[in-house]
């Protein structure tokens, strides 16, 4: 097989998601759909707890962040899909595909820091009460969450870099709809892959001290929750945590299976599937989760629409 150097390659052509100009065509509607949505429900968020002082506390602030990052998640992978879907084509640029791979781990990585903070945050304020505020002040705060960004950065850095190093013998034509550190990981001669490998280790051990800690953060808080006396006051602390832990789950294990399946099981549609699943359904799903158990949230989403309403009104 002809050896192909990184560098000679100018262009990587993504999956196509069907072959007739109809379904193509689906494709992009269904996408528009759900990135207006994440667009929309992700605003709202933001807005929210940015025009409402009430919603100025660290839990909040940290929903914030995880807007954000879910806001840059889900544009970093739809916009091309769509557009490919709609000009019917599957070509990344060398250059675009390498900017895909470092937003993407990004953004991924920086999120699951973050839900590792909120779930500190919950803990320190379900099972420490009277310490939350010094515990949790505003600029104890902004150095976890700039943490949790720094941290995701330089595992971009690291992954982008030993990734697009690799010399590539097996074509560019990438099995997926974005550009995924795996799928590039194919296309690599024989033994090259195997220094990644290693910093994927690294990373996934550091992703499952991550995954301990909230366990065990959660762990002492359903403990502390049920001593509770007041059904009123159980209620009121699981509302305020469940909506996080639906998100761990929802990330941890559509993630999990995605870079961990035994490639016996893996095909195509599969990791088409299974991608689709931790790339785009958290970010549109995740203000619904949020929003939903969530009383001042909901009230303050109604305060802006009445305020935006009001306003067009009075124009």
């Amino acid at each position: 097989q002809r050896m192909m150097n990184s560098s000679s390659v100018s262009e990587f052509l993504l999956l196509a998601f069907a072959d007739t100009r109809e379904l193509q065509l689906l494709h992009f509607t269904l996408f528009l759909g759900i990135y207006l949505a994440a667009l929309l429900g992700n605003g709202l968020i933001l807005s929210a707890v940015a025009c409402h002082h009430r919603l100025h506390t660290p839990m909040y602030f940290f929903l914030l962040n995880l807007a954000l990052l879910d806001l840059g998640c889900i544009s970093t992978t739809l916009p091309k899909a769509m557009a490919n879907a709609l000009w019917d084509t599957r070509a990344i640029s060398y250059q675009g595909c390498a900017a895909q791979v470092f937003l993407f781990v990004f953004l991924i990585a920086s999120e699951f820091y973050l839900l590792t903070v909120m779930a500190y945050d919950r803990y320190v304020a379900i099972c420490k009460p009277l310490h939350y505020g010094s515990l949790l002040g505003s600029r104890a705060c902004a150095t976890m969450a700039a943490a949790a960004w720094g941290s995701g950065f330089l595992n971009a850095v690291l992954h982008t870099a030993n990734t697009f190093s690799l010399p590539l013998c097996q074509g560019n034509a990438v099995d997926q709809f974005f550009c995924e550190i795996p799928q590039i990981l194919k296309l690599s001669c024989s033994d090259s892959y195997l220094r990644e490998i290693g910093i994927l280790v690294f990373s996934v051990s550091l992703a499952f001290i991550c995954f301990v800690f909230i366990v065990l953060s959660y762990f002492q808080i359903f403990r502390a929750v049920l001593r509770i006396p007041s059904e009123q006051g159980r209620h009121k602390a699981f509302s305020t945590c469940l909506p996080h832990l639906a998100m761990v789950f929802l990330f941890l294990s559509t993630s999990m299976f995605a870079y961990l399946k035994p490639a016996s099981i893996s095909s195509p549609s599969l990791d088409l599937v299974v991608s689709l699943l931790y790339s785009v359904v958290p970010p549109a799903v995740n203000p619904l989760i949020y929003s939903m158990r969530n009383q001042e949230l909901k009230v303050a989403v109604r305060k802006l629409f009445l305020y935006v309403l009001l306003k067009h009104q009075c124009c």
